[in-house]
């Protein structure tokens, strides 16, 4: 008889591993389990192992990401939606620093590269709204403006939920991601506008 695994298992010991490295303890199948009702064998029966594990603890960081994302409602100003698509990258990472640290290891492969890339193809998709709808120009490489948009979120992550800057300093996406927008080809005081409440409309805790 085969045994149905139990989801909630698996996200205790992808919880458990995430708060381990969080704490800087060392993470071994022994001390994964202990104080849990687990076994050690169901680290192969959930995993294959601890290799495994950290595959799956990458990819649970961008299943996560992803459904932030997917959290955030669309308008008719999609220079203000990806302001607020930046907004909830960085909630997520500040929600989960452990796991947000994880998920950039590229010691372990992803168990699905292609579900990762569904947080770059978010901004893909709304700037592609923006060029369409005359807010940059036609000479707007999509995922290139991604790319650096990204790279913004990304650095600013980095520097506060597991860096050394404050969470004030978060208050500098606004400003980077309007210039960078201008650049792009939108008017400097719609832009600024549509970034603000962009960011504003569920700004990081």
């Amino acid at each position: 008889m085969v045994r149905t695994k139990d989801p909630a298992v698996r996200s205790l010991l992808l919880d458990r591993a995430a708060q381990m490295l969080r704490t800087r303890q060392p993470v071994t199948l022994r001390s994964l389990v202990a104080g849990t009702d687990v076994s050690t064998m169901a680290v192969y029966t959930y995993f294959g192992g601890m290799d495994g594990l950290w595959k799956a603890l990458r990819q649970e960081g961008f299943t996560r990401l992803a459904a932030k994302l997917a959290a955030v409602p669309m308008s008719e100003d999609p220079v203000h939606d990806l302001a607020a698509l930046g907004a909830a990258y960085l909630s997520n990472a500040l929600e989960a620093p452990d796991l947000y640290r994880v998920m950039f290891d590229t010691g372990f492969e992803l168990e699905d590269a292609a579900a990762a890339d569904e947080s770059l193809h978010s901004l893909v998709h709304a700037i592609e709204r923006a060029k369409a709808a005359g807010r940059f120009r036609g000479d707007v490489d999509p995922v290139a403006l991604a790319t650096q948009s990204w790279a913004i979120g990304h650095g600013l992550a980095s520097l506060v939920a597991t860096g050394p800057l404050p969470h004030a300093a978060l208050a500098h996406v606004v400003p980077v991601l309007t210039a960078l927008f201008i650049g792009a080809g939108d008017t400097p005081d719609r832009c600024r506008q549509s970034v603000e409440r962009g960011w504003n409309q569920n700004p990081p805790a």
